[in-house]
């Protein structure tokens, strides 16, 4: 927990329990991408007083810190994700899942690529198909 509080105080974020309870829990679920609405769920029982606006408000200003990153992979809702290094995700068009795929982009390169005189800052690479574990259930169901 210190480590997250240093990380809100050097980008100047004033360590609330909310602020602290939101950046852990993207922590402990980083693989999950997360939406508004399922951070919420899963704090509210632990922060009753906790209000969705809350929740909103901690991730815009993760947002404006650089903290988080927005990703809109499904094309109906925003999803957090607390790494914010250049890389891309797969979409399972079975079960949901978003998973972080580490592949270099020749487009980006080191962030600082020129493209016809434009300067590209970020890139938002994903993926969808079917997960490796959603095709091992699907080949078990037909042989069965």
């Amino acid at each position: 927990m210190e480590k997250l509080k240093s990380r809100l105080e050097e980008k100047g974020l004033k360590p609330t329990y909310p602020r602290l309870k939101v950046i852990e829990y993207l922590s402990d679920n980083i693989n999950s991408h997360p939406t508004v609405e399922m951070i919420y769920e899963a704090l509210k029982g632990e922060i009753p007083t906790i209000s969705i606006t809350t929740i909103y408000n901690t991730l815009n200003a993760f947002l404006e810190n650089k903290l988080v990153a927005a990703e809109t992979i499904t094309g109906t809702e925003i999803r957090y994700d607390i790494v914010t290094t250049p890389h891309h995700h797969f979409l399972c068009k079975i079960c949901g899942r978003i998973i972080d795929i580490e592949i270099s982009c020749p487009i980006f390169g080191d962030g600082k690529k020129m493209i016809n005189g434009h300067k590209i800052e970020e890139v938002h690479g994903y993926f969808k198909g079917i997960c490796k574990d959603c095709l091992r259930n699907k080949r078990k169901n037909s042989k069965g």
